[in-house]
């Protein structure tokens, strides 16, 4: 028994980190109806930055605030400059410009930085907390508490300020919301600099665990479509309790389902992203498309 616990603790603390990129993807989404492609390599982007300062000596934390603040002006950049010219545009046309962004922020990556694999400073203390059997990491505690920082923040952000309300009726109908003085424009930029953000975060908690690359956040981004798939698309909240869903189905499929092991891990989230859509399309948690005939 203690075992399997021991596993979904590790689970948890996976799931955390796929929680936190699914939850981007959810805001993009609720805000301008597109699923980016490139968002995991925007959060790849991201903690190169973060490294880049660390590497300069700047304190880690002091380097985070930086980094945060240049994903969300990086974010903001990209609405404007990409995403606003094909606004209403084809389905398709949106897609191949994410997809195109997923290129051209890895290349870039590469191009700056080489694709030499590089060490990222671990922001928590090494150790365990042992208890009844069980051993919980300092950082996964550390994960856990810092994307339920990031939810909490959000939840404020949006139930108790001015922006996040106009936030929030952009996201429900824009149309409605530029009729009562909201710009929507802005609106939209401040979405993508958010997104922006909360990726970051979740480039900057997967790094320490796996090595920098251009590429480390491929496998992730996976992780984080079944995440968002399975909480719904539509429902931020549903994006976390999706996120630790995949993650603990991941590692005790790893532990205890012999024919799949370390190695095939990756299916999971595709038969769960093929199950959902078969099943429950809109995710648990999300609402069904409702039209009228």
């Amino acid at each position: 028994m203690a075992g399997f616990l021991q596993q979904i603790i590790e689970g948890l603390g996976a799931g955390a980190i796929y929680a936190s990129l699914a939850l981007a993807l959810v805001l993009i989404y609720q805000f301008t109806g597109i699923v980016n492609f490139a968002q995991g390599e925007m959060a790849m982007f991201s903690t190169y930055i973060a490294w880049q300062f660390t590497a300069g000596g700047m304190p880690f934390w002091l380097a985070l605030v930086l980094t945060l603040a240049v994903s969300f002006a990086g974010g903001m950049l990209i609405e404007r400059v990409l995403i606003r010219p094909v606004e209403g545009a084809h389905e398709l046309t949106v897609v191949i410009v994410s997809v195109g962004l997923f290129i051209f922020v890895n290349a870039a990556a590469g191009w700056i930085w080489t694709f030499l694999i590089k060490d990222f400073p671990n922001p928590f203390p090494g150790g365990a907390i042992e208890a009844g059997g069980l051993t919980v990491g300092f950082s996964t505690l550390g994960i856990l508490l810092v994307v339920g920082a990031v939810m909490g923040l959000l939840y404020l952000l949006f139930q108790h300020t001015k922006i996040g309300l106009g936030m929030r009726a952009v996201a429900t109908n824009p149309e409605s919301a530029r009729l009562v003085g909201i710009r929507v424009g802005w609106t939209l930029a401040l979405g993508w600099g958010l997104a922006a953000t909360v990726g970051a975060v979740s480039g900057i908690l997967v790094a320490p665990l796996l090595f920098l690359e251009p590429n480390m956040m491929s496998g992730v981004l996976i992780y984080a479509f079944a995440a968002a798939t399975l909480g719904g698309f539509d429902s931020p909240a549903g994006a976390v309790a999706g996120g630790l869903i995949v993650g603990v189905a991941e590692t005790l499929a790893g532990a205890y389902a012999g024919f799949i092991g370390s190695d095939l891990k990756i299916g999971v989230p595709l038969v769960i992203i093929l199950g959902v859509l078969l099943v429950r399309p809109q995710g648990l948690f999300g609402r069904a498309a409702v039209e009228r005939v």
